[in-house]
Parts: structure tokens; sequence; C-alpha cells
């Protein structure tokens, strides 16, 4: 399996993103995938698809992008967190 990009985003970028983006790199690593990651605020999502497979997010985002999205918060709550990467590894499987 190729290298697959995973486009990270919150509200301001930075914060959540970033422990988001850590879980996700680690649990994929885990599931064999290697995946580069990269972080902006959900406003920017539109410029930052360029080569992006999969965007993961925790705040809403618009429905007519062209990358597969996946919106949670199981990252932050811990519930559902399996479910979550599961879905996120179907996709990147694709």
């Amino acid at each position: 399996m190729s290298k697959k990009t995973v486009l990270f985003a919150c509200g301001t970028g930075i914060a959540t993103s970033t422990v988001v983006a850590n879980a996700v790199t680690e649990a994929m690593k885990e599931r064999g995938i290697t995946i580069d990651s990269r972080q902006c605020k959900a406003t920017e999502v539109r410029s930052e698809l360029n080569g992006v497979d999969l965007i993961v997010s925790t705040t809403q985002l618009p429905s007519d992008l062209s990358v597969p999205s996946i919106v949670t918060l199981a990252f932050l709550t811990g519930m559902g967190k399996t479910e979550a990467l599961d879905k996120i590894e179907a996709e990147l499987r694709k």
C-alpha cells in the first residue's frame, strides 16, 4: 500500500487536530498503514485538498468536498474510538 495523506481539521488547526493526528497516525501504523498527516483549520479545508486521500475532522465540514471525510469526536471523548479507527482504515485501504 502506498503512503496515504490525511488532512486533519479542527477549529483552529492546532490543538485538537494535533491530538487526533497523533492518535490516528500511531493507530494506522499499528494497522500497517503509513500516513502523511497534514493539519489545517476547518475553514481552510477547501484550499488544502491537493493530494489528500482522506479528511478527518472534529468539526463539521462542507458536504460537497471532493475527498472522503470523517467527522468524529471519538479521539477527544474516547467513545467510539475503535469504530472511528475502523472507518479510517477502511477508507485508506480503498
